[in-house]
């Protein structure tokens, strides 16, 4: 949902996370699951393009975009 919301493919958004093009494809479909080093990666490019993650408030978990 995230990729999504800052509108980048999978190359564009593995680049900007230092991972693989497969690996990203992997997590988003559930095949694999990341090392922290690489979920820390993957947060940090997120927060980096504006993602916010927002915690569980009975609904689950989610994302939103900073108002910029």
């Amino acid at each position: 949902m995230a990729r999504a919301a800052v509108g980048l493919s999978r190359p564009e958004f593995a680049a900007k996370a230092n991972i693989s093009v497969a690996t990203l494809a992997d997590f988003e479909l559930g095949k694999r699951t990341p090392y922290e080093r690489t979920l820390r990666d993957v947060k940090d490019a997120f927060e980096v393009l504006g993602v916010t993650f927002l915690e569980n408030n009975g609904d689950g978990e989610g994302v939103r975009l900073k108002n910029e």
